[in-house]
């Protein structure tokens, strides 16, 4: 993305888009992040002249590791490989959940990176890099980790956002391969001769953004004030709320709730739903067919009839989610869905109920009091989850911006080069200058009581 910034100016043109393609080796699911890094190559070179700057977001948890020449040793593990399986739960039980805890603030999830290093042959490694520090590595030559991102590995120290040694060590891992820590905004150095000879922009600057996709796009929820849930709506659903300190009581801890660095210090507070991975992998079983009119079918098919718990761990890994869907219902004593139609209904109206829950604990567990939802990313443009969310949570529904990690992104760049203001002011110019939608909860808000008891019920 290409962006330009300024007063009352926010906008984004689409450089260069390209797929990101897990590969299966020898049983072993990779990134390709050659392959990644070949399109963000070809995408600067794509790019306009006179750039100001370039800053690098991605998912989070994952990592490259050096050896003692800066050569990547190995193509970075996917975290949905099946490497981790067992790990988290043999941690958990020699270290103890609430040291863990109350250390990271960190949600339980069996890919964080702490529990993918405990899998890992770190005999040869020198440096970790998680994936967008890797990125920015490789067109710096600088090492470094953004503390936004670092937070999702289970080794930040919630308290000083510096690592944790009593956790580094009490695991055994070797201290030497964290890098030194940056902030947002900060710059990391200007392109390497080579890869600025190759893309043709000598001396541009990488600064440092929220590395973490959700860091950015939750910089740029366009919300008025701080009593909002957000949902950052991708194959993930990452649904919290925004706090300028951690909470880290046994009621959160036991809900399963995580303390996430956000910029200028904020805590993002949010549990992950499965998201609209249990749709895209139903999509990918059916043979990608056409989405627009098949959620117009879903729309038009009775609701809450097949419902599904979205963070049941068997929707994880890659596979025939619709096949799992249905086999999930009928566990349950629920009708399982018939047809592609009900499923992908079956899948929103869970989606729903999932976000209902955890906008509800989060306000809860926080003590935050929230008035509005802001659903940003690619699933706002999904006009039927955006209602049932709605209907669901009993509240209004902003929905937009779509590029919203982007424009995070381009504004922390701004923010740092003094083109763009603080959190509240850069809120207010996405509010400004981005199609927004807002969606009011409508339907027989006792059934979705019911349906929401019904999933609370654990399964046989």
């Amino acid at each position: 993305m290409a962006a330009r910034v300024g007063p009352g100016t926010l906008e984004l043109d689409e450089i260069r888009r390209f797929p990101n393609r897990p590969v299966r080796v020898n049983g072993t699911l990779y990134w390709d992040v050659l392959g990644l890094y070949g399109n963000v190559l070809d995408g600067l070179r794509s790019a306009p002249s006179g750039l100001a700057s370039v800053g690098v977001d991605s998912w989070a948890v994952d990592y490259g590791l050096l050896d003692g020449n800066g050569a990547l040793l190995g193509n970075p593990v996917h975290y949905r490989d099946s490497r981790t399986d067992g790990v988290m739960e043999r941690i958990r039980a020699d270290v103890g959940d609430d040291l863990l805890y109350q250390a990271s603030g960190l949600q339980f999830l069996p890919f964080n990176t702490i529990y993918q290093l405990a899998a890992d042959d770190l005999s040869r490694a020198r440096t970790l890099l998680l994936i967008p520090d890797l990125i920015a590595y490789w067109l710096t030559g600088e090492i470094g980790a953004e503390r936004t991102n670092a937070s999702t590995t289970g080794l930040l120290d919630v308290h000083t956002g510096t690592w944790s040694g009593d956790l580094v060590s009490r695991l055994g891992l070797p201290a030497s391969i964290l890098p030194p820590l940056r902030d947002p905004g900060t710059p990391i150095g200007a392109l390497r001769p080579d890869v600025a000879a190759e893309t043709g922009h000598p001396g541009l600057e990488v600064v440092a953004v929220g590395s973490h996709d959700t860091a950015s796009a939750v910089a740029a929820v366009p919300a008025a004030t701080d009593r909002f849930a957000y949902i950052s709506c991708g194959t993930w659903s990452l649904v919290g709320v925004e706090l300028d300190a951690p909470v880290l009581t046994e009621a959160s801890r036991k809900a399963n709730f995580t303390n996430e660095g956000g910029v200028d210090g904020t805590v993002r507070y949010l549990r992950n739903v499965m998201g609209l991975w249990l749709l895209q992998e139903c999509l990918r079983a059916w043979g990608d067919p056409d989405l627009p009119a098949l959620l117009a079918e879903a729309a038009r098919v009775p609701g809450l009839r097949s419902l599904i718990d979205a963070g049941d761990p068997g929707f994880l890994p890659p596979g025939d989610m619709p096949a799992r869907v249905a086999a999930h219902c009928r566990r349950r004593g629920l009708p399982a869905p018939e047809g592609r139609a009900e499923t992908v209904r079956c899948v929103l109206d869970s989606l729903a109920l999932a976000h209902r829950a955890a906008i509800r604990q989060a306000a809860a567990l926080s003590g935050r009091d929230v008035d509005v939802v802001h659903l940003v990313g690619g699933g706002s443009r999904n006009e039927l989850l955006c209602q049932l969310t709605a209907d669901a949570s009993g509240l209004p529904v902003v929905a937009g911006p779509v590029e919203a990690t982007a424009l995070g992104n381009v504004l922390a760049q701004a923010r740092a080069r003094g083109a763009a203001g603080g959190l509240a002011e850069s809120r207010a110019l996405v509010a400004a200058t981005q199609p927004l939608r807002r969606f009011v909860p409508s339907g027989d808000a006792a059934r979705w009581d019911a349906a929401a008891a019904l999933l609370a019920v654990p399964a046989p």
